[in-house]
């Protein structure tokens, strides 16, 4: 069959781009730019941030194979665009060989139109073009929408469905060429206010932040690049590892990707803890008790001190030790600064007496004394060397001192909770856990300001993170901006937030814009509708999603008696398999292990998440514990016996509605035990 002239000049043009954009990323790599010579420290920095610039400047500029490099076409009234009437719009900016734009970024101003022109409100554009390509980024065809009076419109919401229902395996994709505009408005919102979006299971708020994070890299580059940077904090590292090839595709590679212990702990061994003391270790009023904790430490000198310069003594009394110890811990904001003070305030007093008796005295003499053993003596009596380890240790293994630090602010019973059974020995024997590795980190901020420096902060699935542990974030972004990504109907930690202006407060933004999205692109009306039976009871506040499509075979719910249990469930695996793309069996996770093997045992290889970072694409049937589902999609998805997902954990219900929302076309459901009362009416 002869080629579509039309689609032969998009290749060609395509061919054109990818040759120009290799030739952008070889000039960056061969670029011979003579080194400072030198060997002192500025002249070393000077050199390695300038090879580092190169290198990060090399890797955004790499021509990804898979990776569609335009996406669509903007055709503008003659004279609206200096240079071009025609322009395509892609993931990155490619110039030809005299400096020519061939493809923008979707993210220059002047592709905004592609995003936000329609009928009423062209924006000077006379037409906008789509294209589609096949998982090997070949350019099959277009679909033209012309926005003049009397044209016909397309149907942009069909080339949004075939998008998202484009088969797909291994990590996440980008959306950069079906973002809508309400996303739109999120992704390019300045800096400042920081955002907070509540999205339902589909509505995209995932791809929102991390396309925004690319947008504001754009626009703010060189804020941004000061300090820390920007860090994007997710649930767990099969989320990271399903995220991580977004922001590359859209040239950013430069961008950390962390989980929550990652970022407060990272080298740190964190053991598994059950019980009710997790809770009561990530509330707020925690932070109260380790600040009590932190200062019941200092002491009550019960001597003065006698400081002796050759013959002559001299006698600073206790009670104005006292005085002097007194007005420092009033005003100190924290320990260790307060207490490397304490030698020279009670050295001044020495200076005072010395003085009064017709000493000559300077900065020597104050040290001197401040350095004596007589102060030293009392600094280590009043004042003593903490850690936070050792603070911790103490208020979790000494009930009298907790019952102390926690008096009015948690109840005996919280206190109990606390309180290890057997105390370890030592501090070094403590196997510390996630929730102690949060407290510790607050307490490291009581005892001395720890310098931090983000520029921005994405907190995505934050409807998961203690108070304490979004007050941990807060201290690391205090000067940036945040972005905070979630679901309170999929708040599935016993510590989870009863609001947004919770979480909010919690990470000391005050002037936060709140948005609500509830237009579904990812999973079909009839999945949602199936799982939004949940919502009055784990979420009433929140509207249901509406859902942009629908699929009438997209659901199928199979009750079947214990005995062929596994037969049904295989059955059901085959089913989504036939289809294209990926598929996910989703169990509660003592359940998991036992259904691979049931699938084994009858032919079906698949992976298990968790075990290697690979695991979505070395297999198109991946077996999810429920606890990791969270964030992530496959087009099928078999959820076996949800009622033991419901039993698992004490907020089961809103896992369940994690784990029924994971689907992009097609969800089974089999269980032998009775569904939940809310899904099987």
């Amino acid at each position: 069959m002869e080629e579509d002239p039309a689609l032969a000049i998009e290749r060609a043009y395509l061919l054109q781009a990818r040759a120009a954009l290799r030739r952008m990323h070889s000039e960056v790599v061969n670029l011979d730019t003579p080194l400072i010579g030198g060997e002192d420290n500025d002249e070393r920095f000077t050199n390695e941030a300038y090879q580092r610039d190169r290198w990060i400047r090399a890797q955004a500029l790499v021509d990804l194979p898979d990776v569609p490099l335009f996406f669509g076409r903007l055709d503008y009234e003659h004279g609206t665009v200096e240079e071009s009437d025609r322009l395509y719009i892609g993931r990155r900016h490619v110039i030809d060989d005299r400096g020519m734009p061939l493809v923008i970024d979707w993210r220059a101003r002047v592709s905004v139109p592609f995003y936000r022109a329609t009928r009423t409100d062209r924006q000077h554009v006379l037409l906008r073009r789509r294209y589609g390509y096949s998982d090997a980024a070949e350019l099959t065809g277009f679909e033209d929408e012309p926005l003049t009076d009397g044209s016909v419109p397309a149907d942009g919401e069909a080339y949004l469905r075939a998008e998202i229902e484009r088969p797909r395996t291994g990590p996440m994709r980008d959306i950069v060429a079906t973002i809508q505009p309400e996303q739109d408005d999120l992704v390019r919102a300045p800096l400042h206010p920081s955002i907070c979006v509540q999205g339902a299971p589909g509505t995209g708020k995932t791809a929102i932040g991390l396309h925004r994070i690319a947008y504001l890299l754009y626009t703010e580059r060189e804020r941004l690049g000061r300090g820390d940077g920007v860090v994007i904090v997710g649930p767990n590292k099969s989320f990271l590892s399903y995220i991580r090839k977004v922001l590359p595709a859209l040239g950013e590679v430069n961008v950390k990707q962390s989980t929550i212990d990652e970022v407060i702990a990272p080298y740190r061994v964190l053991h598994p803890e059950s019980g009710p003391a997790p809770r009561v270790k990530g509330d707020a009023r925690m932070a109260a008790v380790l600040r009590r904790a932190v200062w019941l430490n200092v002491g009550t000198p019960s001597e003065g001190i006698l400081y002796a310069k050759g013959s002559m003594r001299y006698r600073v009394h206790a009670d104005q030790v006292i005085d002097i110890v007194a007005a420092l811990h009033q005003s100190a904001t924290r320990y260790e600064p307060a207490r490397a003070a304490l030698p020279q305030r009670l050295a001044h007093a020495v200076l005072v007496k010395m003085e009064e008796r017709g000493e000559i005295t300077d900065d020597r003499t104050q040290n001197a004394a401040a350095r004596s053993k007589p102060v030293k003596d009392v600094v280590t009596a009043v004042w003593p060397k903490l850690t936070p380890e050792l603070v911790l240790h103490r208020l979790l293994s000494d009930a009298s001192f907790l019952a102390s630090a926690a008096d009015g602010v948690l109840s005996a019973e919280e206190q109990t909770d606390l309180l290890w059974a057997k105390a370890p020995r030592s501090v070094k024997s403590v196997k510390w856990t996630e929730a102690d590795s949060v407290l510790l980190d607050e307490l490291a901020d009581l005892l001395e300001h720890q310098p931090t420096a983000l520029g921005h902060l994405v907190v995505d699935e934050a409807q998961d993170l203690s108070a304490m542990q979004l007050r941990a974030l807060s201290r690391r972004c205090r000067n940036g901006s945040v972005t905070v990504l979630g679901d309170l109907a999929q708040a599935t930690t016993p510590w989870a937030p009863l609001s947004w202006a919770d979480v909010l407060g919690h990470l000391g933004i005050a002037d936060a814009t709140l948005v609500e999205l509830d237009r579904g692109f990812r999973v079909p009306a009839q999945i949602i509708d199936f799982a939004s039976r949940l919502l009055p009871t784990i979420a009433p506040t929140l509207a249901r999603t509406r859902s942009v499509r629908s699929m009438p075979d997209a659901l199928q719910v199979v009750a079947t008696g214990s005995d062929d249990f596994a037969a049904r469930l295989a059955s059901a695996c085959r089913s989504a398999l036939a289809g294209e793309g990926s598929v996910a069996l989703i169990a509660a996770d003592e359940d998991i292990a036992s259904f691979r093997k049931a699938l084994l045992a009858s032919g079906l290889e698949s992976a298990m998440l968790g075990e290697t970072e690979d695991a979505m694409e070395s297999a198109r049937l991946v077996c999810v514990p429920a606890r990791l589902a969270k964030g992530l999609e496959f087009d099928g998805v078999v959820v076996a016996e949800p009622a033991h997902i419901v039993a698992a954990e004490p907020r089961g219900l809103h896992r369940l509605y994690v784990v029924l929302t994971r689907a992009v076309s097609t969800l089974h459901v089999v269980h032998s035990t009775p569904l939940p009362e809310a899904l099987a009416s």
